[in-house]
């Protein structure tokens, strides 16, 4: 909505221009008229739509033709003011006044019209047979209104039309010509009938138009309201009702009745709502509500009811119910987009089924991927969709959570993050790409059957850290060691990729983690990648194995995606866990259930070790012990000896677990 209306009258001199002015300020027929009336401001408070409105008066007498030209170009609305008695003022409006005014304006932005016929009081006759002719003829022409100053007819109603002529403009709407709405209406008109039909079946019903009533106008329709429009609709329209719910042919049927009634506002309040600007453009601050300041060490997650929302956007359109998205169903999920978001790639960034269609994880995945990366990208598609509106949200960006300091989660030795970076180095041919796409679950043989122009160098997916699900997002840095940049090395994880086959691929891996990764800000992993070939030796200073105990490094992880069925997830689970806990020095690099550190993991975590505790805990530090109790020698004398215990046993299995290792 504009913040403020400037209206100018113009017209030939003796039509009544400033007696309109004073008229409608004063509410009486002046008996003295100046040659021009001063600028005046009407507050937003006594204006019916709620907007400042300044009304400019025109003189020849007192204004050069420059300063016309310049009060035309910062006008909004123009009253092109004549006298109902005066043929030659009637006949100036299209020699003179509008080719004038056209001049000063963009073709492409008219400036709206409104014609005024004044000194009714002097005829008995209408104009308008004279004026519609005009009208049809030019389409910047929004309206007549035949008024007089001196009765004060009309006068209030004038200056109305001529602020609903520039919040509420015709032009963007509808074609008078043709007498049916602009391509640019029904797009918009469209895309919001999909976004209210939250079933996708192609209708409104009743719980849907109640929503779409008061999410426009804060109020819903009564139910015999309803009937009626749908009766109306009913009988103007053939499929205009179905099912007894409104389609999207009657849902434009009414909103063209309502532009030819001239309820314009009832349309563009809907327009409006769901974001659209003066032009029909979805408003910048409706996609952008504002920038995002991410802090250094933040990052951007969707919350909980943003994927509340995203889920109901894949059920609205899963209506095969396969658990993932066919081409047609993500084409009409995207209809509401002005273009496509997601090119052939993302289906090489996220999971896919074994059609190739995205799957109901991949979908949330690259969503979660696009919030990480572009925050005001993920804005914008969230506006797209509506998220505000169907919400309940002032913004899309209530969707967003900004992650705290990276450095408060090390301290703290906790973090709150879902989503975890891990950026993957190595040597051309060291098995990167093949790394990212074993994550989503594809073999060497399905890998092959990708084509080479829709590579990605993104992988997200989800795992599990200790029960709980976190998004582990590969990212495959292009392996050039000496132009890094910050955005390539800041992560919470680094893996390290080379080619166990390859006796010069190891070299690569050392150098970049001596060059950037040597101060161990970031826990690094070691791959082996191609463990189903020959091992070769490194043509290294140390091996790789020597060269990971020298730097406390986790021992190398052999893996392959050489394999018959889907390759294991058990190494993404390892780099998730100490991307999560990278303050953790003793790490397990398994799942096995066997080894000691397992084996310790499940007795300490087990019902039975917990039960003890907990009694011990209230044993010691009751409240309920009496002061002779505390300074027993006998009860001091047990809690050593328990302490004691406990501390022996906890440093036997530590040298166990270090002599297993």
């Amino acid at each position: 909505m504009r913040k403020d209306v400037r209206i100018l009258l113009v017209g030939e001199p003796k039509v009544g221009k400033t007696s309109l002015i004073m008229s409608l300020v004063s509410e009486e027929f002046p008996d003295v008229v100046p040659y021009r009336a001063e600028e005046i401001t009407i507050p937003a408070d006594v204006t019916p739509e709620r907007v400042p409105t300044h009304i400019v008066d025109y003189s020849e007498a007192e204004q050069t033709d420059e300063q016309l030209s310049s009060e035309i170009s910062k006008a909004n609305v123009i009253c092109i003011v004549y006298a109902v008695n005066n043929k030659k003022s009637i006949e100036k409006v299209t020699n003179h006044w509008i080719p004038l005014i056209n001049e000063n304006t963009d073709k492409d932005s008219r400036v709206p019209i409104i014609l005024v016929g004044n000194k009714s009081d002097l005829v008995e006759h209408s104009s308008m047979e004279t004026i519609l002719p005009i009208m049809n003829q030019y389409t910047e022409i929004e309206t007549c209104v035949e008024c007089s100053a001196k009765n004060l007819k009309n006068i209030s109603e004038l200056f109305y039309y001529a602020q609903k002529a520039v919040l509420h403009p015709t032009g963007p709407l509808y074609c008078p010509e043709d007498k049916e709405m602009k391509p640019a209406c029904i797009k918009a008109l469209t895309r919001i009938f999909k976004i209210s039909d939250m079933g996708n079946d192609g209708i409104l019903n009743d719980n849907e138009l109640n929503f779409f009533q008061r999410t426009c106008f804060n109020a819903p329709l009564q139910a015999q309201a309803l009937e009626d429009v749908k009766n109306v609709v009913r009988k103007n329209v053939i499929d205009g009702v179905r099912d007894n719910g409104l389609t999207l042919k009657g849902f434009l049927f009414l909103h063209t009745l309502f532009i030819q009634r001239g309820r314009h506002e009832t349309t563009w309040t809907v327009l409006r709502r769901f974001g659209y600007d003066d032009d029909l453009e979805l408003h910048q601050d409706y996609l952008f509500p504002f920038t995002l300041k991410i802090p250094p060490g933040c990052t951007t997650e969707l919350n909980h009811n943003a994927y509340l929302f995203l889920q109901s956007v894949f059920d609205k359109h899963d209506k095969d119910r396969d658990c993932a998205l066919s081409p047609e169903e993500l084409k009409d999920l995207f209809d509401v987009f002005p273009y496509l978001p997601w090119g052939p790639d993302v289906n090489n960034t996220v999971c896919t089924n074994d059609q190739g269609w995205i799957t109901y994880q991949g979908y949330l995945s690259q969503w979660t991927l696009t919030t990480y990366l572009d925050v005001q990208r993920c804005l914008e598609y969230l506006g797209y969709l509506g998220y505000s509106i169907v919400s309940e949200q002032e913004s899309q960006a209530a969707a967003i959570t900004v992650t705290r300091d990276k450095k408060i989660d090390l301290q703290k030795k906790q973090t709150q993050r879902s989503v975890f970076r891990c950026n993957v180095f190595g040597d051309r041919g060291s098995g990167k790409s093949g790394f990212l796409q074993a994550f989503l679950g594809r073999n060497l043989v399905r890998q092959n059957a990708i084509n080479e122009e829709h590579v990605s160098y993104y992988a997200i997916s989800t795992t599990y850290v200790y029960g709980q699900e976190k998004y582990l997002l590969l990212h495959e840095v292009v392996p050039d060691i000496d132009v890094l940049s910050d955005a390539e090395l800041t992560c919470d994880i680094v893996c390290l990729v080379y080619d166990s086959s390859n006796p010069h691929s190891f070299e690569y891996c050392a150098r970049i983690f001596k060059h950037y990764f040597l101060d161990g800000k970031a826990p690094c992993m070691m791959i082996a990648a191609k463990s189903d070939l020959q091992e070769a030796r490194q043509l290294y200073a140390l091996s790789p194995l020597e060269f990971c105990r020298a730097h406390k490094m986790p021992p190398p992880q052999g893996f392959t995606c050489n394999t018959a069925d889907a390759p294991c997830r058990d190494i993404y689970t390892k780099l998730a866990t100490m991307a999560m806990h990278p303050h953790a020095r003793l790490r397990c690099m398994c799942n096995c259930n066997k080894c000691t550190f397992c084996q310790l993991q499940n007795f300490l975590n087990s019902e039975l070790v917990q039960t003890v505790k907990a009694k011990l805990y209230t044993a010691v530090l009751s409240r309920h012990m009496t002061q002779a109790d505390l300074g027993s020698s006998t009860f001091w004398l047990k809690a050593s000896v328990g302490a004691t215990m406990f501390a022996v046993l906890g440093f036997a299995m530590y040298r166990m677990l270090l002599k297993q290792r």
